[in-house]
């Protein structure tokens, strides 16, 4: 995987985490706001109610202003500028969260303006159908106005853990997406791994396939040597031995400059020298050399060159290339003698190059890989075929980098027919 998908990838995953990170925050945010609202409305409503209804039982009349007052999150001061009963009081509160469904554990207190501190406090633990009444968990704060002379004060424990079990399905969204960002994060990491690992191993191949420039030339310019002595030319056996060296020497370095030329792709270091070129005389060029290698095996080939026009731009060394590793490929699948065509048209405002043979055919599940990397059709333990499965993914890469649609058409024992469209040079 090339660094610059890499780094789309972790910018455009960290973007919509980032994202739906901010979206759950707003979301957070607002159902909490929306639910301490809805809590303190509730309170501020009951303490109200509990309040008059006092008044009522004892009786006196309440002041007119600074009835009820929050003075924190979950603290309330009700101000009744009179004397009242604590029984009352407990009952009044109990009816009155009982009536806005504040069920709520809380505590209470009474100010005491003779001890100047709150007194006959008590801790209210709410189960519906008991009562379970304790001490108060901590002194209740007297209240920091000195008009506030006769008031109790209320003091709501658990409105906290109240409003989160409210906002039950905000929370498990977002512990989702919790998950959700750990799982990218470790994808990432994965990732990260996976290419630091791939690199280790192309660092590894290309430099293998550097070591081996020197033996292989060192190789073919000694068979070269003995090719042109006398006594080598002279003697059959020797000469057929030269020649075979030097035949699978070529075909090493050939695979040697595919594995350097497919480095330099991946790290983006392909330079195309592209040129105007005429395809039709380009194949009929090279035809000699590609019949040699089908004539090996008593096959024929046939070229097809119907296009008027045949002038593209590429670069001249990977489109011969292309056309070798295509008809290698026909050579080598076939199983009887190859029977290779090769031809070229016109067709709407494109050029076409097709590419077909005879051979044993591809099966529509391994049509889908064949231009992958290092990917051979499976054949079991039986390996007729040689190679490295570089050459169709030399093709795609060459195309990919030209611009150029790649196709590909077979069936099992009917042959195959791979398909280049290229923009036509007008």
């Amino acid at each position: 995987m090339r660094n610059t998908i890499i780094r789309r990838v972790i910018i455009l995953g960290a973007f919509a985490i980032l994202s739906l990170l901010a979206v759950q925050t707003y979301w957070v945010r607002r159902t909490w706001d929306l639910q301490e609202r809805e809590f303190n409305r509730k309170a501020n409503q009951a303490l109200l109610d509990a309040a008059n209804q006092l008044a009522v039982m004892s009786p006196f009349d309440l002041p007119k202003l600074k009835l009820v007052e929050q003075v924190s999150s979950n603290y309330w001061v009700v101000n009744v500028n009179n004397v009242f009963e604590a029984n009352d009081l407990e009952f009044c509160l109990d009816k009155a969260f009982e009536t806005q469904s504040l069920k709520e554990d809380y505590e209470y207190g009474i100010f005491d303006c003779t001890s100047d501190q709150m007194i006959k406090g008590k801790f209210v633990k709410y189960s519906p159908g008991s009562e379970n009444k304790l001490g108060l968990s901590a002194p209740l704060p007297k209240h920091y106005d000195s008009e506030f002379i006769y008031y109790f004060s209320v003091r709501f424990v658990g409105k906290t853990s109240n409003i989160l079990s409210t906002m039950w399905i905000v929370n498990a969204f977002t512990a989702l997406m919790l998950i959700t960002v750990a799982f990218f994060i470790y994808s990432m990491f994965v990732i990260l791994r996976q290419k630091q690992l791939s690199e280790l191993q192309r660092d590894f191949i290309n430099n293998m396939t550097h070591e081996f420039k020197t033996p292989i030339s060192t190789i073919n310019i000694s068979t070269d040597v003995f090719l042109q002595h006398d006594k080598i030319k002279e003697d059959p056996r020797l000469n057929r031995y030269a020649n075979i060296i030097k035949e699978q020497a070529l075909r090493l370095n050939t695979q040697v400059e595919k594995v350097l030329q497919l480095a330099k792709i991946e790290r983006d270091n392909m330079e195309l020298n592209v040129e105007e070129i005429d395809l039709a005389a380009l194949i009929q060029n090279i035809s000699p050399t590609l019949e040699m290698k089908i004539r090996d095996k008593l096959g024929t080939l046939t070229l097809a060159l119907e296009a008027e026009n045949a002038l593209v731009h590429a670069d001249r060394l990977h489109l011969t290339n292309i056309l070798h590793n295509l008809v290698d490929n026909g050579v080598k699948y076939s199983t009887d003698k190859p029977e290779i065509r090769i031809s070229l048209e016109n067709e709407n405002g494109k050029l076409l190059l097709t590419v077909q043979d005879k051979g044993i055919g591809i099966s529509k599940e391994n049509q889908k890989r064949i231009f992958d990397k290092f990917y051979r059709i499976p054949t079991g333990n039986v390996h007729n075929v040689k190679g490295f499965g570089l050459g169709l993914f030399y093709v795609k890469m060459m195309c990919k980098e030209h611009k150029w649609k790649l196709g590909v058409d077979s069936a099992l024992g009917k042959g195959t027919t791979i398909r280049i469209e290229m923009p036509q040079k007008g």
